[in-house]
């Protein structure tokens, strides 16, 4: 496909990405330490770590790994655990290190654990003191020879860490009991680890920097090898995006979404550290009260979420009390954002949330809307720079402009391949072109728009229906808080649509709904179902699982 995006970069915006000037990401970090040194970097429920100081820790820790756990390069160390202190340090002493970083989310299963630990190979795993109760189960099935174990109060001063380590262990009682008697803590670790000095060691663009494991709503999980070019190369790319409108040692950060998820590893603890951005970390977002009082102590320029998020947020009273006045961009990924979110967020706030797109395969953003004001409330945008973007039929031809195909992208940022799966590889790399999954189409300006996932699909009477389309017709009826379209199955037409919504008017009826869908879709895609329900299964950023609604039908 001809680049017929490029005509509507902002002029800030170079076409290409230069990976020249940096061996590995551990550089790149190195660099903002010295650019960035005396400014805060992450800070988490009022404590902070400036640049420098985040440094001295990621070296003792990286002394505690080389010295004490004897860590080599390439051996893989797992991090589970949500937004913390502890988070950043772990993972830049690790690149230090020269090891690769097993991203495993802290509401797994010990049988996901087991699986995500055994397939990764992981020889040590840094974890919080909440879910060691799971590991202690699955450890003796596993490669895992070393221990770290951290309470959520571990890198805040004396009297709030033992205060908060407590209210946690005994009043809230969120640490169930566990016996690891080999592990570490994490206080110990970095007492250990003051004692001799760490080496860089050295790294290459070509050497993993993350098995970042993916799928595991559709299947077993798999992991992403993404090299420390492809997650270098999606920084940089993110960081030239950004110029139009951020400023680097001006930008204050809100990091909602789990550092451990591609998205916000990427885009907070990678993209906007480069910016020199003070990264606020919250710890738990789905405490929207406690979300938004966070927000209230915060001046906050950038934004990052999903659009349940911004949606929650928004459906609390107290959305209004927050100070707006800095904000300067907010970003939408991992799900569609839905134009009534989009809009009710730009009346609230005076500010824009401007809709991106990637996948763990591609570091993740293969397409983002131009922030300087030119974006396309609807549409995912142009592709980033040096990124080529087409879409095929079936046949793996091109579609003509205008009608909806396949996504595939290629790029930079695009991964090696999935860890120890090359026939899971060859499925979705085909002569350096991943297969996305997602049905898009473009405009002739090169804006593209995700109609759905290619599994989602609802085929109703052999005509495709969208389930995107369906919820975006849905969601703007102002008693739905949240709703998802899935296809059941009918003797007559094969299957027809079914909507289950999350009701924000008591009063709502199956009726209003149908009625509502009917405005604006055409009868084969109006809902002949639907279904009404407290909460939507959700992913651990807050994506809607479709999947899990076929199955429990």
């Amino acid at each position: 496909m001809e680049k017929i995006w490029l005509k509507n970069y902002p002029k800030e915006v170079s076409a290409t990405t230069d990976l020249s000037k940096y061996k590995s990401l551990y550089d790149l970090y190195e660099e903002s330490v010295q650019m960035f040194g005396p400014r805060k970097a992450f800070t988490n429920m009022g404590v902070s770590l400036t640049f420098s100081k985040l440094n001295e820790e990621v070296e003792r820790f990286a002394s505690f790994l080389q010295h004490e756990l004897k860590l080599k390069k390439g051996d893989r160390i797992a991090i589970q655990m949500p937004n913390l202190l502890q988070f950043p340090v772990v993972a830049f002493a690790a690149m230090r290190s020269g090891l690769t970083i097993v991203n495993t989310n802290p509401l797994y299963t010990a049988k996901e654990m087991q699986h995500q630990f055994k397939d990764s190979g992981a020889k040590a795993v840094v974890i919080l003191a909440n879910y060691a109760h799971l590991l202690e189960q699955i450890i003796k099935d596993t490669e895992i020879e070393s221990v770290v174990i951290t309470e959520i109060g571990d890198h805040f001063p004396a009297p709030k860490r033992l205060l908060v380590n407590s209210v946690v262990k005994y009043i809230k009682k969120m640490v169930p009991a566990y016996s690891i008697p080999q592990a570490y803590t994490y206080l110990q670790a970095m007492q250990l680890g003051a004692m001799k000095p760490s080496q860089k060691i050295e790294t290459t663009q070509e050497d993993i920097a993350f098995l970042q494991y993916t799928g595991g709503t559709t299947g077993v999980a798999k992991g992403a090898m993404l090299l420390h070019k492809n997650v270098l190369a999606n920084v940089l790319q993110i960081r030239d995006w950004m110029k139009p409108k951020l400023r680097e040692g001006q930008e204050i950060a809100i990091a909602a979404l789990p550092l451990y998820h591609i998205f916000a590893l990427t885009l907070n603890c990678l993209g906007l550290l480069r910016y020199g951005a003070e990264n606020v970390l919250i710890t738990n977002p789905r405490d929207i009260p406690g979300f938004i009082k966070d927000l209230k102590k915060t001046p906050f320029t950038v934004m990052a979420g999903v659009n349940t998020l911004f949606n929650a947020l928004m459906n609390n009273p107290e959305f209004t009390t927050i100070d707006f006045s800095k904000v300067k961009i907010s970003v939408a990924g991992a799900m569609t954002l839905q134009k009534s979110v989009a809009e009710k967020w730009m009346t609230l706030t005076s500010s824009t949330i401007v809709e991106g797109y990637g996948l763990t395969e591609a570091s993740p953003v293969v397409c983002c809307n131009p922030i300087d004001g030119t974006d396309r409330v609807g549409t995912i945008g142009l592709p980033f720079p040096d990124t080529d973007v087409k879409l095929v039929n079936d046949d793996d031809q091109e579609v003509p402009m205008g009608e909806p195909g396949e996504l595939l992208c290629q790029g930079p940022q695009v991964m090696a391949g999935y860890w120890n799966k090359q026939e899971e590889t060859d499925k979705v790399l085909t002569n350096g072109w991943l297969r996305t999954g997602d049905i898009a189409v473009v405009d002739k300006d090169g804006f593209f728009k995700i109609v759905d996932r290619k599994k989602d699909m609802i085929l109703v009477s052999g005509f495709n229906v969208y389930p995107n389309e369906v919820e975006e017709a849905i969601a703007s009826h102002p008693g739905v808080l949240e709703v998802a379209a899935i296809g059941v199955p009918d003797e007559h037409s094969g299957e027809i649509v079914k909507a289950v919504v999350v009701k924000k008017d008591p009063g709502l009826t199956p009726e209003d709904v149908i009625a509502h869908a009917r405005k604006t879709l055409t009868n084969y895609k109006v809902p002949k179902l639907v279904e009404f329900r407290t909460e939507l299964p959700k992913t651990n950023v807050g994506k809607i699982l479709r999947r899990a609604l076929r199955d429990q039908k």
